[in-house]
């Protein structure tokens, strides 16, 4: 039952391929960057469509946030009261969010670690709700082209080097790419640590 192939595995996606989206309309707005380029991967195969899977990575991704800012907003960090080291990030965060909320949100959704905590913050900051929905929106969909576009051009390059996609070297060269993608966020998630 389990896939043991590439191939397999994306036949599945094929056989449940509202499924699929649903699942990427879920981990969209919990932003899990690998699962899309991997959607992105899925597309260029043939499993999934890549307008439809960028619009539901869009609209994920989007509402989303609008649910973290609204708790942001709402609730501020007395929820986190039992979680003080999330609850300084957050207001951390808010804080930044404050001097910096156009660069935040267009590129918080790709660092891994500080996706959970900006939307909260954007609610606690004195952004207004028009000014973060029209930024969000614009960040939401540049994100969703940018992750499935990446994962499809790995596929296309993928298909032109390699003879057979389903072998075991197209399998290490995902989780490679994958991981490369992982390696890259949290240089990145460092580097806004700094600075």
């Amino acid at each position: 039952m389990f896939p043991t192939s590439l191939t397999s595995f994306l036949d599945i996606i094929r056989h449940h391929g509202d499924a699929a989206y649903t699942l990427m309309f879920a981990y969209a707005s919990a932003h899990t960057l690998l699962l899309a380029i991997f959607a992105g991967y899925a597309a260029q195969a043939g499993a999934l469509s890549f307008v439809p899977l960028v619009a539901v990575c869009w609209a994920g991704s989007f509402i989303g946030d609008v649910v973290r800012f609204w708790i942001g907003r709402r609730f501020g960090t007395r929820w986190l009261g039992g979680m003080p080291r999330l609850q300084r990030a957050v207001e951390a965060a808010a804080r930044l969010a404050d001097r910096h909320h156009v660069w935040m949100i267009l590129i918080h959704r790709y660092p891994y670690g500080i996706r959970g905590v900006a939307g909260l913050a954007y609610g606690m900051s004195s952004l207004s709700w028009p000014l973060f929905l029209v930024l969000n929106f614009v960040a939401a969909g540049l994100w969703s082209l940018a992750t499935v576009s990446a994962g499809y051009a790995f596929g296309f390059v993928a298909e032109k080097t390699l003879n057979d996609a389903a072998s075991g070297l197209g399998l290490v060269m995902l989780v490679v790419f994958l991981g490369l993608g992982w390696a890259l966020s949290r240089r990145l998630e460092r580097a806004l640590e700094r600075g």
